[in-house]
Parts: C-alpha cells; structure tokens; sequence
C-alpha cells in the first residue's frame, strides 16, 4: 500500500494522513467546494475537487472518488467516519475496482448495519440482548401484544441507521400506533428504510461501547471500554477511557461479548460493540459500529496503539502480532467534542467565522481539529471544530488536565460546547461516576451555566486576557500554505 485516498474531510482525514505520512505512504484528499482551503486538502499529498458543497454532490459520491482514486494511482481508500464509512456498497464497489477498502468486508457491514439483522446473527452467539423484537413490525395489533408482553414503556426503533432518528419512546398502549407512525416515516425520510422493532426501553442506562480490533486471520481482540453517556440528541459529547464503573469481571464479560458480536459477522478490521448497562451491571447488546469511532483517541491513549495503523496494517494482510493478554489499561483520558453549538440554546448548531482559535498544550494534552483562526464554519457538515483528549495517571488527574485544559482553549466568534465541558467536569455526578445517559436532562440547564460561567470566566481570564486586541490581520485570515507540495485539481 504505497497511496491512499481518504474519502471524507476535516479533522478525521487529518487523522489518518498523519499516521500514513508516518508509514510512508503518499495521500490523496478530496474535497468540495466549501472546503478549497481546509487544512486536510493542505497537508495532503494531492488534492482533488469533487464537487459542490453539499453532501450528496460531493463526498457521498462513491463513484465519483472511486475514479479520483484510480486516477491518482492511489491503491486503497480510507472512509473515516460518517459519509461512506459504513455504506456496504461503496465498499464493495472499492474492492470490484481493484482497491483496497481500509475497513471490514462489505457482508459484515451489511450484517451489522441492519438493527433486525444483528440482533439476529448475535443471539446465535449468547450475546446479552434487550428483550424485544428480532424482525420488522408488519402488523400493528400483533406488535401491541409483544408490546403488553414486554411491559411498557417500549422503544420503537429503526432497523437502519442512527443517531436517535427513527427512534420513539411510547409510554403506553393509547401512544404505540402513533409512535410506529412516527418511527416509519423518519426512518424512511432518513435512511430509505422504514423498518423498525421494538425493544423495552431501559430508562436511565449508561452507554458503554467496546473497541474491537480483527485481523483477515481470525485473531480478534478487545481493546476495552470507552464510557459515553454524556449526551444531546443520542449524540455523545463526552468520552472517557475507562469507564469508572465496570468491575474487573464485567469488563472481562463484555469484552469477551465484543468478540462474539465480531465472530457473527466474520468480522475484521477496527469496529466497536454498543452496549446499554443498566444500575446493576447488567449489559445489553445495542449495535456493532462498523467503523472508526469519532471517540477512538481515549483507547489509542489507555492502551498505546494507533488505531488507523491498526486499520492499515489489518487491510494490507498483516495479522494482529498481539493477544488479548498482551493488552492492558494504562491510565485514564477523557475527551470532549469542541462543537460549533450554543449550550445556552439547547445546543443548536452555530455558524460564523473563528476570530480568533488557539489550542491548549502540555502535557497530557492532545487536540484532533482541523481549523484556524479566520476560517469558516460550513453550514453544510457537522459542526465538530475538534476533539480535546487528555491523558492523566488516574481519572481525578485526567478530570482536572481537562479542566486546564478548556481554561486554555481559545475560541471566539462563535458559541462552543467548551463551558458545557467545564461545567460537566465540575459537576458531582460526573466527578463521583455516577451518572447516565440522562445526565444532560437530570443535571444541565442554561441556568445553571449561567452560574457557573463566573468561575470559568474568572479562571480563564489571565490566559484570554487581550485576546481581542491581536492585529486583524492575523485573526481574521487562515494562514495560507504556498510552499505546500500539492496538487491542486479539478474533477469534472
């Protein structure tokens, strides 16, 4: 594998060019028409425009970067996160055009991407799972026995995709038609696919996921578990590594229920194992995440593995060259997503430009972005500006790393989720690990930020102090990278 093509954009592509450049392999970026000057399409080898900015005209078109691949000579694609990360086709496309697909094999994908189907291939393997369902409902008045059956309250839930869409709590019989209703036309306006079964909603669960790794030999291993309950919109904002409440024993059981979930699909390559966990320990199978996690730095820093060399090395062949004996926990990181959102309003979606942009540093410190001062934030894709990872000796030294850590992030000109950050890591619930995935709805409201804000701001003054007073020249305009050496290209 000597040139990679990474299909997707900001500070994920950034990711695994750095970790290629480090192999010594050549990259090649793509990207649309909003991101000419983003920091991926700099640091690449080469870079090809593939289109508008939206989505759909630009980095969903599988075909379009399958043909930039072939003609920059690259021989594999990398998908990242999100876009075509788990699009079964796409992959099985790449691999008809004679390329390599750094991810697992399009049938596991299709396995694992369909709810129904994984609940299927997994109860094979004695895999833990919530009671419910294990096929589409058709009939209504049949799913409201299964529902009385499982006692209420019930999830409605869509077989495909995720990010809570397609997704209804129902309380009771009088709400189940509706909430089927609901479900159905969101899961097809959202993934083409309005297939959804129901589940009994676990009310107050904590969400911990399992890191898998798997080579095209068989050899699969765990790589612990990453707690992710802090939550808006069934969207994480909070990681760590590991989680403060699993025992010894649980882990060992979880992970080894990992495995078995990679075993029923025949899986490879780097994939994680959702699983809910109620106030007893008990764990049940969520969903099987066929591609690298946006939280994956919190396990490469407990564990001292680069998962996208890992990636890398598992698509060109290689076997693992380690046990699950061989892994250990070392330490403790946390990582908080530095969103373009407005904690203050119900953390919608802000946009404008980044006036002014410094990362924290130090030691322990680690920050996955791919912005600068003066630029954009595109209304066009997630409003993630970056991950800010820290690492400590023990979760109490990692809690107050990133506490520093926020005090030195510098950002204005638009709303973040830093100061949420900050009020998380100073809450009691999140201190003592006692809290779930109703942490926001239990414990945050704009009110008690408000509160809190002094203190942040007080802390941070020193260091922000005059921030505003830089010359505009050098906030207001993104360094522009002249002697880089890539290509620049047009793809009609």
């Amino acid at each position: 594998m000597k040139k990679i093509l990474i299909a997707n954009r900001g500070e994920i592509a950034l990711r695994v060019m750095r970790t290629a450049k480090e192999m010594g392999i050549k990259t090649v970026a793509v990207f649309s028409e909003a991101d000419r000057k983003a920091l991926h399409v700099r640091y690449a080898d080469e870079a090809v425009c593939i289109g508008p900015p939206p989505s759909a005209q630009s980095y969903l078109l599988g075909n379009k970067i399958i043909s930039v691949a072939l003609e920059t000579g690259a021989d594999a694609i990398h998908p990242g996160y999100g876009f075509l990360s788990e699009n079964a086709n796409f992959a099985r496309k790449v691999k008809e055009a004679g390329l390599i697909f750094v991810g697992p094999s399009a049938e596991s994908m299709e396995v694992m991407g369909s709810k129904i189907g994984a609940k299927q291939a997994v109860s094979k393997f004695n895999v833990p799972l919530v009671p419910g369902t294990q096929e589409a409902l058709r009939d209504v008045a049949e799913a409201k026995k299964i529902a009385n059956g499982i006692g209420y309250p019930v999830l409605v839930k869509a077989s495909a995709g995720g990010g809570g869409k397609g997704m209804r709590v129902v309380n009771n019989e009088s709400e189940f038609e509706e909430a089927i209703r609901l479900a159905q036309s969101e899961a097809l306006t959202s993934f083409g696919d309005d297939s959804v079964f129901i589940e009994k909603y676990v009310g107050s669960p904590k969400h911990i996921e399992i890191q898998i790794l798997g080579d095209q030999h068989g050899n699969i291993v765990y790589l612990f578990e990453r707690e992710c309950s802090i939550q808006r919109r069934h969207q994480k904002l909070i990681e760590e590594a590991p989680s403060s409440c699993l025992t010894p024993e649980v882990r060992k059981q979880m992970g080894e229920a990992a495995v078995n979930v990679a075993k029923a699909s025949n899986y490879y390559g780097a994939g994680t194992v959702e699983f809910l966990v109620d106030e007893s320990l008990n764990f049940y199978f969520l969903e099987m995440n066929t591609r690298l996690q946006v939280e994956h730095p919190v396990t490469e820093q407990i564990v001292g593995l680069d998962l996208v060399k890992e990636q890398i090395r598992i698509a060109r062949g290689e076997t693992l060259g380690y046990a699950q004996e061989d892994l250990s926990i070392k330490g403790h990181a946390i990582e908080l997503r530095v969103c373009a959102e407005d904690p203050m309003n119900n953390f919608l979606p802000d946009i404008g430009k980044l006036l002014s942009y410094k990362t924290p540093q130090g030691y322990g410190v680690r920050v996955d972005d791919s912005f600068e001062a003066g630029m954009e934030i595109p209304i066009q894709y997630d409003p993630m500006i970056a991950k800010l990872i820290v690492f400590g000796a023990t979760r109490e030294e990692a809690i107050q790393r990133m506490i520093r850590a926020i005090s030195d992030y510098q950002i204005s000109g638009i709303e973040t989720t830093l100061n949420f950050g900050n009020f998380a890591m100073h809450h009691e619930a999140f201190v003592k690990g006692k809290f779930d995935t109703k942490f926001i709805e239990n414990y945050f409201s704009p009110e008690l930020l408000k509160k809190h804000l002094p203190e942040i701001n007080a802390a941070a003054a020193y260091s922000a102090g005059g921030i505003f007073f830089q010359q505009e020249a050098n906030t207001a305009k993104p360094i522009e990278n002249a002697g880089s050496n890539w290509q620049l290209k047009r793809k009609n």
